[in-house]
């Protein structure tokens, strides 16, 4: 059990790591649907979680300052991005404007676990937003607590904690999902948060 200075570090990475991932984006977008279709949910917040501790782990160790020191990395990063997210957005914009594709979990065809993991391991690698929120920002905030390690664990159990509850908590939602004009209009704001997150990324350069 953590005490004193360690306890504190926990929860500051635990507050700042929540903090950080619970607002609404094209990675939350997407574990949100699979929760929705009930399709290789266990897998992908497994990996958007493990993902998150790797890059917090980096982060602490330091590799911040590379990301901070190398503008190419992150530049590649946003431009792939920005294609990735424009093109998932289209297939999210064509779900809405054909509907009926994915009306029940149980009457739709499921992709494979190796193209859904493929998918989510875009979005979260070619997210330049993703690094700097965890390599860059929790990096330099780590450098500031009194134990890095209870801080990188903390944040670490944020990732897990918010990842896992958006996954299967989306379940609490179905039967609102059960009509068609349901899924239309997630597809659309899917494809609204693609579009909005690839804007972003190309004029903010």
């Amino acid at each position: 059990m953590f005490q004193g200075a360690e306890a504190a570090s926990f929860l500051s990475g635990l507050g700042i790591g929540l903090s950080l991932i619970v607002a609404i984006g094209a990675q939350n977008a997407f574990v949100l649907k699979q929760g929705l279709l009930r399709q290789h949910v266990f897998a992908v917040c497994l990996f958007c979680a493990a993902s998150d501790a790797a890059l917090i782990a980096a982060g602490v160790a330091g590799a911040g300052a590379i990301a901070r020191n190398a503008p190419w990395f992150l530049s590649a990063m946003r431009w792939g991005g920005a294609a990735f997210l424009i093109w998932y957005g289209f297939r999210s914009a064509r779900a809405a404007w054909r509907g009926g594709e994915a009306l029940r979990a149980e009457g739709a065809v499921a992709p494979t676990l190796a193209a859904t993991l493929g998918t989510i391991a875009a979005l979260t690698w070619l997210n330049p937003h993703v690094w700097l929120d965890t390599v860059v920002l929790l990096g330099s905030v780590s450098a500031l607590q009194p134990d890095r390690l209870a801080f990188a664990l903390g944040a670490m159990s944020g990732s897990f904690l918010f990842f896992f509850s958006l996954g299967y908590g989306a379940r609490l939602l179905a039967p609102l999902f059960v009509r068609p004009l349901a899924w239309r209009i997630l597809d659309a704001g899917v494809a609204l948060v693609m579009w909005t997150i690839a804007a972003t990324l190309i004029v903010g350069g």
